[in-house]
């Protein structure tokens, strides 16, 4: 395992501090807040902690609350809520200097047989067609990998985009660590999605942007350190918050999670022109 998805699944891992209260360190990715990615997956960590084994995550829906602090841990406390015959379901909530910033629920699910059916994946190039390391974005010392199909952000652009994602290196086969990490990577171009056909791209300084909440459907166990497709569009925008939907494909065309967000995107003032 390279040297930063090692310090990525360490993030995930979470020190038990007491019965259902857990920490975890925080990672500074040079945003204005603490990452939403990285409590989505912590969240989801400390939750899984309390299931028996035999059960996984189906689904998650979480709210952000107050921006976090990179430089500070968080502490996450779990309700056990319920434990029944088929579902197990949890609350999670994130503490930082003593106030929630982010809860969400939790449900998990045994195997089960039923009925199946399932979007099909788009018919676009695969990630080896333009697997070229001048293509390829990354952040500095981090082991996710982009590959955009899609990177327009001129006003009347369809509310789009399509791209494929990795955590670049080797994973133990561990299904639920595998759903950590892909609600960590869930959080990353999701809501901004909704600012492609108003031509603004995230960093301009004049846009205000925080995640609202978040929903994550996991559909079958997936592997995160091999290329997924996310195809993601927005439905809708107004009153200065953005709504976009994603759907994560394998390799294999099987769609294999689910997501929602909503989220603030405020446009400050632009000064008059000269």
């Amino acid at each position: 395992m390279s040297d930063a998805l090692n310090g990525l699944v360490d993030l995930l891992g979470l020190e038990m501090l007491e019965e259902n209260l857990f920490r975890g360190r925080s990672q500074d990715l040079g945003l204005p807040q603490l990452f939403g990615g990285q409590v989505l997956g912590q969240a989801l960590s400390a939750a899984t902690q309390t299931v028996p084994e035999q059960r996984q995550v189906h689904s998650l829906h979480g709210y952000f609350l107050r921006p976090g602090d990179a430089s500070m841990p968080v502490v996450y406390q779990v309700d056990r809520v319920r434990d029944g015959g088929s579902f197990t379901t949890r609350r999670i909530t994130a503490i930082q200097k003593g106030r929630p910033i982010f809860f969400c629920s939790a449900s998990f699910h045994g195997q089960e047989d039923g009925f199946a059916h399932q979007a099909q994946m788009p018919e676009l190039e695969m990630p080896e067609a333009l697997d070229d390391e001048s293509l390829i974005r990354r952040f500095a010392g981090h082991p996710i990998e982009f590959l955009h199909l899609e990177d327009s952000a001129e006003p009347g652009q369809p509310a789009r985009k399509r791209l494929w994602f990795r955590l670049n290196g080797e994973l133990p086969d561990h299904p639920a660590l595998h759903r950590y990490l892909l609600a960590y990577s869930s959080d990353f171009n999701l809501l901004t999605t909704s600012l492609v056909p108003h031509g603004i791209r995230f960093g301009d300084p004049q846009l205000q942007i925080a995640s609202l909440d978040h929903s994550l459907w996991f559909h079958h166990d997936v592997t995160v350190n091999d290329w997924l497709l996310y195809d993601m569009d927005s439905p809708w925008a107004g009153g200065a918050r953005g709504l976009a939907r994603g759907s994560i494909y394998n390799r294999q065309g099987q769609l294999v999670a689910s997501s929602a967000q909503e989220g603030l995107t405020r446009l400050r003032n632009r000064p008059a022109a000269d």
